[in-house]
């Protein structure tokens, strides 16, 4: 019997037996093409595709996965690994996912730590899974997703229905980037996949019968619950910066797209992409959500023409805790001039059954006694939150697990998001940047990313940049990385000159970057392979360090 005749309790795969049930005719999945100097789509209703999950869920069945089976996804975007996700979360499996473009090492140790107990892919993943027999050691069962889609010769039990799921029971594994340190794997259980679907569905309005583009794949796992037709993004997911900005507007115009989820990397390469000659503009989109990393305040206006009767939203989060404060674009907006002085980036205000309080920047671990002394407003310190959605653990790492939560007297737990910020006059957060990130000086001030690096952002040739604290923990020297806007990296001791000059004057009028005076040049940036935006400053430091660079340079 494939999950039985039972209700789900809580089962997120119970949206397509409903989708199906309600409204079958409704496409669930477009996956778009060129044909003919156009776009054309293959689809999937949800009648159609709830059998493809049936018959999925039934094979999975027969490989003996089941209930708490934590089963390792290795598969592009696309019909296949939808199909796989929820044909998984029908059994009750866990699904475990790993960012496969943080480079090799990296993933292979999270694979060691995640356990899995099989691994459904495509055919590279289940190679891979042999060659390196280690991290794989606890997989018992190897199934490719284009197998899972194979028309089954024994039809699945129609009366079958997803195995019911307990609040507290785990439904997935979810890798953070690892842009600050080792990626950890983020236990969610089902509560948590409930509140953030609640919360999303406050949060902004959606109606049932839109159209989604998620352009972070997990994202498409909530349109089923929220009515949406999910349209495949033509990009590779671990390389967001390499996607062409011109095509992913083609398709959202003819599938007639309202929702889209990406970050702010994404967001600018399509801004851009609207501004060439006869480029399309994008009528149907209402909402654009933008998330990953701060959203500078210029890219509201850019993306204005290209999606006229769109509104920005940037939802303030992380992996272990999601969504948590909201804005707006034209509140981003409102704040420009604020943030281009170095006072930090405004991400909102806290969504209902959030509570966010600034702490004093502690150590290691938080005693349930610092909860109750958070600093004033204006005053910068470490961003802690509780809610439903905040995650109770990592997999398998008791140590992170005891650094990063702590239980209130209450009984409430909280998580410390890693973040640096502040709460002004009216209650809205300002995020400031990465504690770990901050460069402390001799005399004891300390530097943030957010603020120092937003000051010379003001430079028109300056693409991106970072601040970095180079040296031995002791005595670390504040230095700032430039990435230069296309064509302007520097060609010649004049041109380097003139540039360092030219930051130098905006740092002596900004005191948030007056203590910066070292530059160095870069024609790109190690970052986040999931929103091509965080970018890895501790592994620049680090690496500057290595290479001989002292201050006196």
């Amino acid at each position: 019997m494939s999950g039985g005749g039972a209700k789900a309790a809580g089962n997120v795969a119970g949206a397509v037996v409903q989708r199906a049930a309600d409204h079958p005719g409704q496409t669930a999945v477009r996956v778009p093409r060129r044909s003919g100097g156009g776009i054309a789509f293959t689809d999937e209703s949800f009648r159609s595709w709830e059998q493809k999950v049936r018959a999925a869920e039934a094979r999975l069945g027969r490989q003996g996965i089941g209930k708490g089976t934590r089963v390792l996804v290795l598969a592009r975007p696309g019909l296949e690994l939808l199909t796989a996700v929820f044909a998984l979360l029908w059994r009750g499996a866990v699904p475990v996912v790993i960012d496969a473009g943080m480079g090799r090492r990296r993933f292979l140790a999270c694979v060691q730590r995640s356990r899995p107990e099989a691994v459904v892919g495509i055919p590279l993943a289940l190679a891979l899974s042999r060659l390196f027999p280690r991290p794989f050691a606890t997989v018992r069962a190897r199934l490719s997703t284009r197998a899972l889609l194979r028309p089954d010769t024994s039809p699945p039990d129609p009366a079958a229905r997803p195995v019911p799921v307990a609040p507290d029971d785990p439904v997935a594994l979810l890798f953070t980037s690892g842009s600050t340190g080792p990626a950890k794997g983020v236990v969610y259980r089902s509560r948590h996949l409930a509140a953030q679907l609640e919360a999303l569905r406050a949060a902004f309005s959606i109606e049932e019968g839109e159209v989604d583009f998620p352009m972070l794949p997990v994202f498409a796992l909530f349109n089923p619950a929220l009515g949406m037709t999910t349209v495949i993004p033509p990009m590779h997911p671990a390389r967001p910066a390499r996607a062409d900005g011109r095509l992913l507007l083609e398709v959202m115009v003819a599938a007639g797209v309202t929702n889209s989820f990406g970050s702010p990397v994404l967001w600018r390469k399509l801004a851009r992409a609207g501004t060439a000659e006869e480029a399309p503009t994008v009528p149907s989109l209402r909402r654009m959500l933008a998330a990953g990393a701060a959203v500078p305040p210029d890219l509201v206006g850019e993306l204005r023409p290209v999606f006229p009767q769109a509104q920005l939203y940037s939802p303030y989060g992380a992996t272990e805790a999601l969504p948590l404060t909201l804005i707006d674009g034209d509140s981003i907006e409102r704040g420009a001039e604020a943030t281009r002085e170095g006072r930090g980036v405004c991400v909102g205000r806290p969504l209902p059954r959030v509570d966010l309080r600034i702490l004093p920047v502690a150590g290691e671990t938080l005693a349930p006694a610092d909860l109750d002394r958070p600093e004033p407003p204006g005053t910068i310190g470490e961003i802690v939150v509780s809610g439903p959605v905040v995650t109770a653990e990592y997999d398998a790492l008791p140590e992170a697990t005891r650094r990063s939560k702590v239980g209130g007297p209450d009984g409430r737990l909280w998580h410390r998001m890693g973040d640096a910020g502040y709460l002004d006059g009216e209650g809205r957060l300002w995020f400031v940047g990465r504690v770990a990130e901050r460069v402390v000086l001799d005399d004891g001030a300390v530097l943030y990313t957010e603020c120092v690096e937003q000051v010379f952002l003001r430079h028109p040739r300056v693409e991106r940049c970072a601040l970095l604290g180079i040296g031995p923990a002791a005595h670390r020297t504040p230095a700032l990385v430039v990435q230069p806007v296309e064509g302007a990296y520097p060609r010649s001791e004049t041109d380097l000159a003139t540039w360092k000059r030219e930051l130098r004057e905006l740092a002596e009028a900004h005191p948030a970057a007056s203590a910066v005076r070292h530059f160095f040049f870069r024609r790109s940036f190690p970052v986040d392979p999931r929103h091509n935006a965080k970018i890895h400053r501790l592994a620049m430091a680090r690496e500057y360090y290595a290479h001989g660079w002292h201050p006196t340079e």
